[in-house]
């Protein structure tokens, strides 16, 4: 007797434990079926994938001219000094020279440099008496690699950074014979009109490099690599789907792709770790 109460209780719990497996697997199949991931997203945008090369130069004035005098002579009268002012054909100074008292006036515009001369001094017709340099537009000559060169074209507007401040200039000049070093020469133009920048000064020019156009963009922590296969998560109707693609170019931005991917995807972002392909998702930051 009592070994059938023992044979049937052990039945029952065998069955009992049966039943809890059961509610147990069907419950983790509901909690596998509801999870949802939550992610965040960006649309993949159609364009180019530019760099940006940096070549560097100093600041000079754009242009200077020599103040000659005609024959040598003894400074009568100085009427300028460095850094002054003067408009064409002011009056520099005046000579007095064998032939009679000679005045040297301003042939251009701008601001007087290089004065080394007294009232009293000698000077010569072989050496500049002083120079007239524009500082109102500045040039900046910069020596780049055949590799750059082909980047820049006359009359492009670059922008340019001096002193730590971004300005706009142009390309005035593009030579094609290298110079000594094996660089080649590129200037620029930017203005100085309220006297912002000094000559010598380190100047840096910018210029846009295309590396792919007419191509997909995506934030580049959306490409996942695993088994040397590259793709990304497409959300569609709150359902995340896996797509191979293939990268053309990448920066730590931006990365330029190729594939099952058009402009106007929602890519994921983040979150994309724990996803398979097909789970549900919630998008809790994005487009």
């Amino acid at each position: 007797m009592k070994k059938l109460l023992w044979s049937m209780a052990a039945i029952m719990m065998v069955v009992f434990l049966a039943a809890c497996n059961e509610d147990n697997e069907e419950t983790e199949t509901e909690e596998e079926e509801e999870r949802v991931v939550p992610v965040e997203i960006a649309e993949a945008e159609e364009g180019s994938l530019t760099a940006v090369n940096t070549v560097y130069g100093r600041t000079e004035p754009n242009q200077t001219t020599p103040v000659m005098a005609e024959t040598p002579g003894e400074i009568d009268t100085l009427e300028v000094e460095n850094g002054d002012i003067v408009e064409e054909d002011d009056l520099i100074a005046t000579l007095d020279t064998p032939a009679g008292l000679q005045n040297i006036r301003a042939d251009r515009e701008g601001e007087i440099t290089n004065l080394n001369f007294s009232e009293g001094d000698m000077v010569t017709n072989e050496e500049p008496f002083a120079v007239i340099a524009d500082f109102k537009t500045l040039k900046i000559t910069a020596g780049v690699t055949s590799k750059v060169l082909a980047l820049f074209e006359k009359d492009d507007t670059v922008n340019i950074t001096i002193d730590g401040q971004e300005i706009e200039g142009n390309i005035t000049s593009v030579g094609n014979m290298p110079d000594d070093t094996g660089l080649y020469p590129v200037e620029a133009e930017v203005e100085n009109d309220d006297d912002d920048f000094l000559p010598g000064m380190v100047a840096k020019i910018a210029v846009d490099e295309t590396l792919v156009s007419d191509t997909i963009i995506v934030p580049t922590e959306a490409v996942m690599e695993e088994s040397e296969e590259t793709y990304i998560y497409v959300v569609v109707d709150d359902e995340a789907i896996r797509k191979t693609v293939t990268v053309q170019e990448t920066q730590s931005e931006k990365t330029a792709l190729e594939g099952d991917i058009e402009a106007g995807d929602q890519v994921v972002t983040a979150g994309q770790l724990t996803l398979t392909d097909g789970a549900q998702v919630n998008v809790t930051k994005g487009e």
